[in-house]
């Protein structure tokens, strides 16, 4: 009985530390994990030298590692693992001096071809709007209170009282 537990709990630790039987097991559904900041091309051929570290910021968004003893350096690190396959992974490094960006290292680089990126802004031209009365106004006349309520004070002005002699 023991040389059965001793062969069965080393039969199942061999299949636990072998990640590829596991991984690739048939009609098991595995998640895709993305972890880090998502980095691109577009957004690396975006940074230019000089470029100080609020555009960085802007562009790349927050750093996933700022090195407290290195802080003129910021990697970008990302890992995606879509379910199944080995996982992908980029890292890129910007080092700052005086604030603005000096080099760039990792597994994207900048192109050296500048990029037009198209503007995505519309442009609306809004006709001016002819108001004859202000929303006050039409508020008022919702309930009876508009314009014509002049009409009503000049025609009780006109009408006066008679004296009642007894």
């Amino acid at each position: 009985m023991r040389k059965s537990i001793l062969s069965l709990s080393l039969l199942s630790a061999s299949l636990m530390s072998c990640s590829t039987v596991l991984n690739h097991l048939p009609y098991v559904y595995t998640i895709d994990v993305n972890q880090g900041n998502m980095i691109d091309q577009t957004m690396i051929d975006q940074l230019r030298p000089n470029m100080t570290k609020r555009q960085v910021l802007y562009i790349m968004g927050s750093p996933m590692l700022v090195d407290y003893f290195h802080q003129n350096r910021w990697d970008y690190i990302y890992s995606s693992k879509k379910g199944g396959e080995d996982p992908e992974k980029k890292a890129v490094s910007i080092f700052f001096e005086n604030d603005q960006v000096k080099g760039i290292q990792g597994d994207l680089r900048p192109s050296a071809i500048p990029i037009a990126k198209p503007s995505v802004d519309k442009v609306v031209d809004v006709p001016k709007r002819d108001l004859e009365k202000t929303l006050w106004e039409t508020m008022t006349g919702w309930f009876g209170y508009d314009d014509n309520h002049d009409d009503v004070k000049k025609e009780v002005e006109t009408v006066k009282p008679t004296a009642v002699t007894p």
